[in-house]
């Protein structure tokens, strides 16, 4: 039985599924491959972060998502540990993490300086204070809206590659787009990223030429509550998926596309 432990819950379950998963994500960036990990909740980031820095070293983090789940296991009001997932990975928290059954694997693997969130909205006061006291480069859905998505990106980049350029490990949770746009999640939030500023983000990593890893969670069709929500949520997530990999919304052609020749 897996009991609540320190508060948090399914904590077995969770901390072996996701050794599982880095130990998967570490195979897959040893090959050579960029590593996509389609979710399920946000826990399942603890396993796919610390399997891409297993195998490649230091990382940035963008993390897109209306909510920073940075809670560690004693500030969370729900012990859901798709609320915690970043407090496990950031260095500068470890002290506040207790040992918990199933995640003697686990170790701290991000810097606060190599994270960046964008598209919050949904923030409770514990995270409010830890993003504050560590210095976090957070670019909530205040800042899109005063910024734009297209500076926010620039700026995020610049951020990111000011002392060196990392590997980018992108953490995108679907209900960073407005639940008008992406219903079916499990944790909707109003007045969030549009599909265009979505995408846009996901072009733009794309174009660094430094995104190693891809995480696309919370997209659930049983919270859908008509065929045109599921549809409209999945088709969304299809789209960001493709951004990442180089599809542009002004057109692609293969590279040795040639125009054919008429016969003489």
């Amino acid at each position: 039985l897996d009991e609540p432990v320190q508060g948090s819950k399914s904590v077995r379950a969770v901390g072996s599924a996701n050794q599982r998963l880095s130990e998967a994500v570490q195979a897959m960036k040893r090959d050579g491959h960029t590593a996509v990990m389609l979710g399920g909740d946000h826990s399942l980031a603890i396993g796919s972060v610390h399997g891409h820095s297993a195998a490649v070293g230091p990382l940035s983090v963008v993390w897109v998502d209306a909510h920073a789940d940075v809670n560690t296991p004693l500030t969370s009001s729900t012990g859901n540990i798709h609320g915690q997932p970043m407090s496990y990975l950031l260095y500068e928290l470890q002290s506040k993490i207790p040992a918990l059954p199933s995640f003697s694997w686990m170790k701290a693997c991000v810097s606060a300086r190599d994270l960046v969130y964008i598209g919050l909205r949904d923030v409770d006061p514990a995270e409010h204070y830890i993003l504050k006291l560590l210095g976090v480069k957070v670019f909530s859905m205040s800042q899109v809206d005063q910024l734009g998505v297209a500076r926010v990106m620039e700026e995020t980049c610049d951020y990111l590659c000011a002392s060196a350029q990392k590997p980018i490990h992108l953490s995108y949770d679907i209900d960073a787009i407005d639940p008008s746009v992406t219903p079916a999640t499990g944790t909707p939030v109003v007045g969030g990223l549009t599909y265009r500023e979505g995408l846009y983000i996901t072009e733009h990593l794309s174009q660094t030429g430094l995104l190693s890893a891809v995480d696309l969670v919370e997209v659930n069709p049983k919270r859908g509550r008509t065929e045109e929500e599921v549809l409209s949520t999945v088709t969304t997530a299809v789209d960001l998926l493709l951004g990442c990999f180089g599809h542009v919304r002004e057109g692609n052609h293969p590279s040795d596309y040639r125009l054919p020749e008429p016969q003489r």
